[in-house]
């Protein structure tokens, strides 16, 4: 009976919560809306889960609904648009996991350099702790506080000869307890 109707019956009906009428609109248009989803998705599963929506979207709102063109062309243009719903929400999610692999990838390589360049301070620090007092002085002043050999030895009253020999041994002394690779490392970057 209902099968007879034209879709403006059919859409008339369905808004007074007419299931029958809602069931030939569906036997009416689903295989070609399958048909067409899947042409355009390429994949049979999406495209029968975009039908669905489809029709739960039609049965939703049909109280609301107004149609101003056919309902042939509403369906389908209501497929268009849940296709390209989707390809934006891949591409976000694709965007949001490449974004997510090089923070893991560039987080790792940083967080295992960062361990590395924290261990090499440590093990530098404890070497000039280990220093002779006067020695550790001058060797902090020429690294850490960046001050010429003359500029050292103003402040410390010391000849500027004095303050070359122990940066020299300073530097000597370093070398040998971290190796020339950490050596290297710390004080030539």
């Amino acid at each position: 009976m209902y099968s007879g109707f034209t879709d403006i019956e059919l859409m008339r009906l369905l808004k007074s919560n007419d299931e029958k009428a809602f069931n030939e609109i569906y036997s009416r248009f689903q295989g070609l809306l399958f048909v067409y989803a899947a042409r355009i998705t390429r994949n049979d599963h999406e495209a029968a889960d975009m039908v669905q929506e489809v029709f739960m979207q039609l049965w939703d709102k049909r109280a609301a609904l107004e149609i101003s063109t056919s309902l042939k062309g509403w369906l389908y243009t209501a497929i268009r648009y849940k296709f390209f719903d989707r390809l934006d929400k891949k591409k976000v999610r694709t965007d949001y996991l490449q974004s997510l692999q090089q923070f893991m990838q560039e987080g790792q390589y940083n967080t295992d350099e960062y361990l590395r360049h924290r261990e090499l301070e440590t093990l530098i620090e404890q070497g000039i702790t280990a220093l002779p007092s006067k020695m550790q002085e001058i060797f902090s002043l020429s690294r850490k506080d960046e001050l010429s050999h003359r500029e050292i030895a103003i402040r410390l009253q010391v000849s500027e000869k004095t303050v070359k020999n122990q940066v020299h041994n300073a530097l000597r002394i370093l070398r040998s307890k971290l190796g020339l690779f950490g050596f290297l490392l710390f004080f030539l970057r």
